[in-house]
């Protein structure tokens, strides 16, 4: 059965979730009003349906995907209430499963249905590569719209948080110990033993040094948005009374990176060291 889905924000992981959708049967809509040339090329591109307004938008879909930087994810449930929507939510984005809670109370204290999701992997264009973690009562339905394609769900609770919880445990590893080498990587050089730090890692595993310089250059375009989850990881650290120092610390250390936003091109290392280290 075909449903009318609103995807906010089609950026490079919204579009492949907009895509699977599409695949599926489904017909996705966005919202054109304030959004940049990009997003519009991608939209564009993936044959999504353009509507002007975010009233309108919310008037046309039966379900909303969010999908946003940690930090504009309450700003976004609260637009969509304010424009009247009162269908189902899905919120997939990384943050703490505590915020995810209050963001469903308020969402449901206004009429909407709300689901809790969180994205494992990179944009969804590959099969077995990316999966959509689910919980809450009504993750059946939005699972429902993805049994094909690239996009693999997985409902895992029906308590609201638990997959906000998963997400933040795994990226407090994958993107809290980029942090961690890109921090290494800068003392190292500061202190002027960059060279020799190199050459050791090598000793102890070939080829180490050229995947940890690879690893850190990869994330420097989206470490604007990192800032935010890493803040959302130690929250959750807090939450589970544990320390909560080492990801706020992997948050300065990506806040560090955000003037490479929207890099085509990885930058040298060089660049990214001294961004560090000024």
């Amino acid at each position: 059965m075909m449903s009318n889905i609103g995807i906010l924000y089609p950026g490079e992981m919204g579009i492949s979730i907009a895509a699977a959708a599409i695949h599926n049967g489904h017909k996705v809509y966005w919202a054109s009003q304030g959004r940049s040339d990009k997003t519009r090329a991608r939209a564009e591109k993936y044959n999504l349906t353009e509507v002007d307004s975010l009233f309108q938008f919310c008037k046309t879909c039966e379900m909303i995907i969010s999908i946003c930087p940690p930090h504009a994810a309450e700003e976004v449930a609260k637009s969509v209430i304010e424009a009247g929507f009162q269908r189902l939510y899905l919120d997939a984005n990384a943050i703490s499963p505590q915020h995810t809670i209050k963001l469903g109370q308020m969402l449901e204290t206004n009429g909407i249905q709300f689901v809790d999701g969180g994205i494992i992997g990179g944009p969804a264009w590959t099969p077995k590569e990316t999966r959509l973690y689910l919980s809450g009562e009504h993750s059946e339905t939005i699972a429902a719209c993805f049994s094909d394609g690239p996009l693999e769900t997985k409902i895992i609770a029906a308590e609201i948080g638990k997959a906000s919880a998963l997400k933040m445990c795994y990226a407090a590893y994958t993107k809290g110990t980029t942090a961690l080498l890109a921090a290494v990587l800068a003392t190292a050089e500061s202190f002027g033993v960059h060279a020799e730090l190199s050459q050791q890692w090598d000793v102890d595993d070939k080829g180490f040094t050229e995947q940890v310089n690879q690893r850190v250059s990869r994330v420097t375009a989206k470490a604007w948005r990192f800032e935010g989850e890493m803040e959302e990881i130690a929250s959750t650290f807090r939450e589970a009374g544990l320390p909560d120092g080492f990801h706020r610390a992997a948050a300065e250390i990506y806040h560090r990176m955000e003037n490479f936003k929207g890099s085509d091109e990885a930058p040298p290392l060089n660049e990214i060291l001294n961004a560090l280290l000024t």
